[in-house]
């Protein structure tokens, strides 16, 4: 990104989705491990789409 990649919006676009996917399989699981793994991979979700429209 800090070089202007032309790939870093996809890239972003790319982390978020699999996070998402990664915290939609941990909060199906009531452990708190999961749980707490879910609740980190959808802020990191938010955090990749905001740096995605960042890199637009």
């Amino acid at each position: 990104m800090s070089l202007g990649s032309e790939r870093a919006q996809e890239l972003c676009r790319l982390c978020a989705d699999i996070c998402e996917q990664c915290g939609a399989e941990c909060g199906k699981h009531q452990t708190e491990h999961c749980q707490e793994c879910a609740e980190m991979c959808r802020k990191c979700a938010e955090e990749c789409r905001r740096m995605a429209s960042v890199a637009a």
